[in-house]
């Protein structure tokens, strides 16, 4: 790893113009090649536009509209709102230029990470691949990334409006916004974030009325419900969808052959140990142990989710980077950790493989998901037995 330490200090000057100038042109680059290919190449951002237009029309926003595309929506009614600037856009451009937000809110989150400046790029390095392979499926996971991360930012700035408003985003697009709740616990402006948690769940839930109606809305929400758990049936039915629970659990059940392995033996004890090291009272004012504690949000959601995709491990890898940069860098078993993680989950679906080993390996035993688990693990014995009031600044970039 010395090369590349070497290599950041060479470039100490022009990271911007090297890996951020980077992120973006590839993402550019990956997003164009998909819109060239057609419609069918980027049929995740059809589903996302209809989202708007089935709202005004008022029909159902989760039932099959095979004529327009394949697969279904999974989103929250709010998603209505957030789609809507480039969803009245030319197909070309709309898309384009969602691909382009979607990489910009992540950098701009990673960017704005309380480390040093080396170590925010360090991270942007280790999550670009993950953020092709997210917008080569025109994903929403980098947003949803740093509705996560930033959260984390604001409160240590104060900025509590702001960031419950993104803790709310990410709750009513995909759920996996609630994890960003634990930043409630490292503010001591605890009444202002109830009091601006509960406006914000009120707002977003009632905006989409504007251009729709309150039934509709609320009949939405209820038809979220049932496709939710619908879906998160039709993941964990083992040889079913197998581009589908890249889980912790989906790699036990088909790795072990178990098709009636019920979630709950791998969530409850994931809760746990994710609830216990918020009990160490005096190390939750301490920047470092927040940041873990981000990282650990990072994995969690996407490792322990029946709906984890290829595609959404964009939201774990920045996880597992923010990790790495923390921890000893030169440790041999934290490179090893980093090394796997590039090809086991990073690499995995990438033409660095044959589409056999992808498909019959990788996919068919969800092993992305392994690398992340053994961090997860590292992330939690960490938070549970280090002791991190030793140091508490904010890195200076």
């Amino acid at each position: 790893m010395n090369f590349l330490f070497k290599e950041f200090t060479f470039l100490k000057k022009y990271h911007v113009s090297t890996i951020s100038i980077g992120w973006f042109l590839l993402t550019f680059l990956t997003a164009l090649s998909e819109i060239v290919r057609g419609p069918k190449a980027y049929n995740n951002y059809q589903i996302f536009k209809q989202v708007f237009f089935h709202t005004i029309q008022q029909t159902n926003l989760y039932t099959e509209y095979t004529a327009e595309y394949f697969d279904t929506n999974h989103y929250g009614i709010f998603f209505s709102i957030l789609i809507a600037p480039f969803a009245i856009l030319p197909d070309w451009l709309g898309c384009l230029l969602w691909c382009m937000a979607n990489a910009a809110i992540l950098w701009y989150a990673i960017m704005q990470l309380p480390i040093a400046l080396k170590q925010r790029y360090i991270i942007l390095a280790i999550s670009v691949i993950e953020l092709l392979t997210s917008t080569h499926n025109t994903q929403f996971n980098p947003i949803m990334a740093a509705c996560i991360i930033l959260p984390f930012v604001l409160v240590q700035h104060q900025k509590i409006g702001a960031a419950t408003l993104l803790i709310a985003i990410g709750m009513f697009v995909k759920l996996y916004g609630v994890v960003a709740l634990v930043s409630f616990l490292f503010t001591d402006k605890k009444m202002a974030f109830i009091g601006w948690m509960i406006l914000w769940c009120i707002v977003l839930c009632c905006l989409p009325m504007l251009f729709s109606s309150p039934n509709f809305v609320l009949q939405s929400y209820h038809d979220w419900y049932t496709s939710i758990t619908e879906k998160n049936i039709k993941n964990t039915s083992l040889g079913i969808v197998f581009g589908q629970n890249i889980s912790v659990h989906g790699m036990l059940q088909r790795i072990f052959n178990l098709p009636n392995l019920s979630q709950l033996w791998i969530l409850v004890p994931a809760a746990i140990l994710n609830i216990v090291p918020l009990c160490r009272i005096q190390q939750l004012r301490n920047y470092t142990f927040q940041l873990y504690y981000v990282a650990l949000c990072l994995i969690t959601v996407t490792i322990f989710s029946s709906s984890a995709e290829s595609s959404t491990y964009t939201i774990a890898v920045p996880g597992v980077a923010i990790w790495f940069v923390l921890s000893n860098m030169k440790n041999k078993w934290n490179i090893g950790l980093l090394i796997f993680t590039f090809i086991f989950t990073i690499l995995s679906p990438t033409d660095a493989y044959p589409n056999y080993i992808q498909k019959h390996f990788f996919v068919q035993y969800a092993l992305k998901a392994l690398p992340c688990l053994l961090i997860w693990i590292n992330i939690v014995i960490q938070l549970l037995s280090t002791n991190f009031t030793v140091k508490n600044t904010i890195a200076n970039a």
